[in-house]
């Protein structure tokens, strides 16, 4: 085995020991839990410039140091009551891979509140309710001293085809 292909393997087996850190926000007094390494910056809430005949939860973009980045409000994407932007509230700036590549996009959320690291052993898969609950954005459920996390499947829940 090469150098490089022995440190990739130790750098997995260290993932598959230590777990994968996970950025928790809230919405409402629900967690919700993103791989932190797809986390690029978390910033205050700001106005955004809105975008023509785009979906519902779709905000609109913020320029982003010349990047332009789509934001989408998490709760409309959820199905969740709206609520008001506050002093609270956050966007989370996540690097998304998708078909297309790795994009930029942005998530408004009620807060941030921790990173919490969780082993395989801790997550447990996303429930099959039957066809008339919907759980194609969440990857799985971390089980935490706080509670369940429910861990979010970033490429579905960026798929807006179809809204």
């Amino acid at each position: 085995m090469n150098e490089s292909t022995e440190a990739k393997k130790q750098a997995n087996d260290n993932i598959v020991m230590l777990g994968k850190e996970y950025m928790v926000f809230k919405l409402d007094v629900e967690d919700y839990g993103v791989d932190i390494l797809e986390v690029v910056e978390i910033r205050g809430w700001q106005a955004v410039t809105s975008i023509p005949n785009s979906p519902d939860c779709v905000l609109g973009v913020l320029n982003l140091r010349g990047a332009i980045v789509p934001i989408i409000d998490l709760r409309i994407r959820l199905g969740l009551p709206v609520r008001p932007y506050d002093e609270q509230t956050v966007v989370i700036v996540l690097r998304v891979k998708s078909e297309e590549g790795i994009r930029i996009m942005g998530i408004a959320v009620d807060s941030v509140s921790d990173v919490v690291r969780a082993r395989a052993e801790e997550i447990g898969q996303s429930p099959d309710f039957g066809t008339d609950v919907d759980t194609d954005f969440i990857d799985g459920l971390a089980t935490t001293q706080q509670g369940m996390i429910r861990l979010l499947k970033l490429e579905a829940l960026f798929n807006l085809s179809g809204q």
